[in-house]
């Protein structure tokens, strides 16, 4: 899981906009259309992001497609440490 943490969040292009997602999720539970308007990004590039996000395990959603609200998943909170390091390295 680490080696996917840093790759998601530092590898590729969008991985500052994935950090600020998770620091954003860690605050408290949002929707995408919540998450479009705190981080001030497009909606379908916030969906984009979620996407990769839970496709790699880092987020996953609770309720219908529009409203879902994203958290954390158990494997992500298990790697805290880790992604608290990459989010400090990102900043």
């Amino acid at each position: 899981m680490e080696a996917v943490l840093w790759y998601v969040l530092t590898g590729t292009r969008g991985g500052t906009n994935r950090v600020r997602i998770l620091q954003t999720i860690d605050e408290r539970p949002r929707n995408a259309n919540q998450l479009a308007e705190e981080l001030d990004l497009d909606y379908k590039t916030i969906r984009h992001h979620l996407d990769v996000l839970v496709d790699n395990g880092i987020l996953e959603s609770s309720g219908d497609e529009y409203g879902a609200v994203y958290l954390p998943t158990e494997q992500a909170r298990h790697h805290e440490e880790i992604i608290e390091r990459i989010v400090d390295q990102v900043n």
